[in-house]
């Protein structure tokens, strides 16, 4: 299992929603099909198929805990999977 793939499962799972890492959260949007545009401190993240856009900024090295967990819905409302 690769490391994105282990992150994904981590975040499915959230129990540790307040130890990702902000890096690895946008990393795996991308490779999830989002297209990423910064503006600012905010990074913002979209895909054709999803309907909500998804906006992140960090928290030092980690990632915002609630969003985290709007990462965490719109991956299971969408069924969004690593290919």
């Amino acid at each position: 299992m690769g490391k994105y793939d282990k992150l994904h499962s981590k975040i499915l799972e959230g129990t540790s929603d307040a130890n990702i890492r902000f890096d690895e959260l946008c990393q795996l949007l991308v490779r999830l099909g989002f297209q990423e545009r910064i503006r600012g401190s905010h990074h913002i993240f979209r895909n054709q198929d999803v309907e909500e856009k998804i906006n992140l900024q960090r928290d030092g090295d980690k990632a915002k805990v609630y969003q985290v967990r709007q990462v965490r819905h719109m991956i299971l409302k969408y069924g969004l999977r690593l290919s």
